[in-house]
C-alpha cells in the first residue's frame, strides 16, 4: 500500500470540516440525512450473471434499493458482500474505494467492484456532502498518508504511525473530519480493536448517530459493534438483505453457544480433540 500518492482535498472552511451541529431531537423527526436512499441508477446496467450480482444481497441492493436511517449496520459471513455493498456505496456518494473524504485520491490497486457505477444517491434535503471511509483492508496506507501530509494540513493531526492499529483508528475519529455533519463509512472497523476499545467505537458511532446532518454506516463481524443503539440491523446471506433484531443475529447465536462449550466447536477444527 505504501508509496502511492494520496490528496485528500479540503473542501470548505478551515479546517476543511463541516461545523458541529447539535444532537438529533424528537422535535426534528426529518434530519437532513446525507443518503436517504440508495437505489439503481436509470442508466446502471450490470450484467446479471456476473459478479458481484451473483451475490444475492447485492442484487437485492440493485433490484429494489435500500433506505437509511441515521445508523445502518450490516453484518454477515466473509462473501456475503458487505464490503462490496459498503464499498459500492460510498464510492456512488462520492468516497475514495481505499478510504479517506470526498476529496481523496489515493489510488495503490484497482480491486473494487462496478457497483458503484449502477448505483444513485438519493439525498436528504440539506443533507451535507461531506463523508469519512475507513476500511480495515486499506487503513495502514490511509494513515500513512495523513502523517506524510500533516504539516500541509490544518487538521493539526497527531502522528498516526505512532500508536498501534487500534489507537490509530480512535485517534483518527477524533479528529475534526468526525465531528460535525457528514456520511461515515466503515468498514470492519473492529480490526485491530480490543474489547475495550470496540465499546468505545460503539460510544463514538453512537455520538455519530445522534448528532443531526451525521449518519453511518457500518460493515462489521462483531457483535460488539453490531450492538449500537437504534441502528437499523441488516443480516446478508445467501438469500438477501434481512431485517434482524440483535438476539437474532447468527453471529450473537454463535459467539453465546462458543463461550458457553468452546470444545464444541473447536473439536470441528483441532484434530485428536472429542
Amino acid at each position: 500500500m505504501g508509496g502511492s500518492a494520496y490528496r485528500e482535498r479540503v473542501v470548505t472552511k478551515r479546517p476543511g470540516m463541516p461545523p458541529a451541529h447539535p444532537r438529533r431531537s424528537s422535535a426534528d423527526p426529518f434530519p437532513p440525512l446525507p443518503v436517504r436512499r440508495v437505489e439503481r441508477r436509470a442508466d446502471g446496467a450490470l450484467p446479471a450473471d456476473t459478479w458481484p450480482l451473483t451475490l444475492a444481497p447485492i442484487a437485492q441492493l440493485v433490484r429494489e434499493g435500500l433506505d437509511l436511517g441515521p445508523a445502518t449496520v450490516l453484518v454477515g459471513a466473509n462473501g456475503s458482500g458487505k464490503s462490496t455493498l459498503v464499498e459500492g456505496i460510498a464510492m456512488a456518494f462520492g468516497l475514495a474505494p481505499e478510504g479517506g473524504s470526498t476529496g481523496a485520491r489515493h489510488r495503490s490497486y484497482d480491486s473494487e467492484s462496478p457497483l458503484h457505477e449502477a448505483l444513485q444517491i438519493i439525498r436528504g434535503p440539506g443533507g451535507s456532502r461531506w463523508g469519512y471511509f475507513v476500511r480495515a483492508e486499506t487503513m495502514h496506507a490511509l494513515m500513512g498518508y495523513l502523517d506524510a501530509s500533516a504539516a500541509d494540513s490544518y487538521t493539526r493531526d497527531p502522528t498516526f504511525h505512532r500508536f498501534s492499529h487500534g489507537e490509530s483508528f480512535l485517534a483518527l475519529m477524533q479528529t475534526s473530519r468526525f465531528r460535525g455533519e457528514g456520511f461515515f463509512v466503515m468498514d470492519e472497523p473492529e480490526a485491530g480493536l480490543a474489547f475495550e476499545a470496540q465499546l468505545t467505537l460503539v460510544g463514538r458511532l453512537n455520538e455519530l448517530s445522534r448528532r443531526r446532518g451525521a449518519q453511518v454506516l457500518v460493515a462489521t463481524h462483531s457483535p460488539i459493534i453490531a450492538s449500537l443503539p437504534g441502528a437499523q440491523l441488516l443480516e446478508l446471506d445467501g438469500t438477501g438483505i434481512h431485517p434482524v433484531a440483535w438476539d437474532d443475529l447468527s453471529v450473537v447465536d454463535h459467539y453465546r453457544r462458543f463461550l458457553a462449550a468452546p470444545r464444541q466447536y473447536l473439536r470441528h477444527v483441532l484434530d485428536g480433540l472429542d
